[in-house]
C-alpha cells in the first residue's frame, strides 16, 4: 500500500502536475491522521472495556462481601438480643427474684462474661483502598455508600470498645475474686455441648460468691443491656445499608 502511494507522487511530480501533487499530498496526511484517530479510538475502547470487566469483578465482589456481611450481623443481632435477655434476668435477680436452678443463673451470668467481636466482611473495599484502585468503582452512590458502611463498621467498634472498658472495671474484677470460676466454666461447657464437654457440677449459691452484694456487677449487667441494645441498633444500619448496596450494584451489573 505504501509503495502504492509513493508511485503516484512519484507520477505527480514527473508529469509537472505540482498542483495535483499538493492535493493529493494533503489527502494523504488527511488519511494517516483519520487512521491514527481511528487506532486511539480502538486502544481506547479497549481500555475502557478492560477497566469496565475489572470493575464488574469488584462489584461482584463486593456484593458477595455485602451478603456474607448480612449472615454474620443476623447471627450477631440474635445473640445481642439473647445477651440482653440474659442481663435482664440476671438483673431481675439482683432486684430479688429468687433463684430457683443456679445451673440456668451461671448460663446467663458466663453468657455476660464472655466476650465476642464483630468483624465487617470488606476483603474487597480492603483490596480496593489499599490498592488505590478504589476509584475503578464509577458509580458514585456504590463509593459513598461503602464509605458510609465502614463509619458505621468504626462505630460499632467504638461502642465494643466502650462496652469491654465498662465489662472490665465492673464485671470481671468481682468475677475472679469472688466466683468459682473453674466449677463455673466447667458447667457452662457441659450446657453449651449438651453434656459432650466439661462436667454439670453442682454449682450451689455458694459458688458464686456474695454476687447480690456487688454493686458494681449489678451496674455492668445493666450496662450490657444498655451496650447490646446500642450495637444492635447499629447493627440495623449496618444491614440496611448492606442491602441499598447490593441494590445498587445490581442495577449497575444491568448497564
Amino acid at each position: 500500500m505504501i509503495k502504492f502511494f509513493r508511485k503516484i507522487r512519484q507520477n505527480l511530480l514527473m508529469e509537472n502536475k505540482t498542483g495535483k501533487y499538493f492535493k493529493y499530498a494533503i489527502g494523504e496526511i488527511i488519511l494517516v491522521v483519520i487512521g491514527i484517530l481511528i487506532a486511539l479510538s480502538i486502544n481506547n475502547w479497549n481500555e475502557e472495556r478492560k477497566i469496565r470487566e475489572n470493575e464488574v469483578v469488584y462489584l461482584n465482589n463486593i456484593k458477595r462481601d455485602l451478603q456474607l456481611s448480612i449472615i454474620e450481623i443476623d447471627q450477631f443481632v440474635d445473640r445481642r438480643n439473647s445477651l440482653i435477655n440474659s442481663a435482664n434476668t440476671v438483673m431481675g435477680h439482683f432486684n430479688g427474684k429468687q433463684v430457683n436452678n443456679w445451673n440456668s443463673f451461671n448460663k446467663h451470668l458466663v453468657d455476660i462474661y464472655t466476650w465476642q467481636s464483630f468483624y465487617l466482611i470488606d476483603n474487597t473495599y480492603q483490596e480496593l483502598k489499599y490498592s488505590g484502585n478504589f476509584a475503578i468503582i464509577s458509580n458514585d452512590s456504590i463509593k459513598n455508600g461503602v464509605l458510609n458502611l465502614d463509619l458505621l463498621y468504626k462505630k460499632l467498634k467504638n461502642n465494643e470498645n466502650h462496652w469491654r472498658n465498662d465489662a472490665e472495671q465492673t464485671l470481671h474484677p468481682g468475677s475472679y475474686e469472688k466466683h468459682d470460676i473453674n466449677s463455673m466454666s466447667k458447667n457452662y461447657v457441659f450446657q453449651l455441648s449438651n453434656g459432650k464437654m466439661g462436667v454439670r457440677g453442682n454449682l450451689t449459691k455458694e459458688s458464686f460468691g456474695d454476687i447480690f452484694n456487688d454493686q458494681k456487677q449489678k451496674n455492668g449487667f445493666a450496662f450490657a443491656s444498655l451496650n447490646f441494645g446500642s450495637m444492635n441498633g447499629t447493627f440495623f444500619e449496618m444491614k440496611k445499608k448492606c442491602m441499598e448496596l447490593i441494590s445498587q450494584i445490581n442495577n449497575e451489573l444491568k448497564k
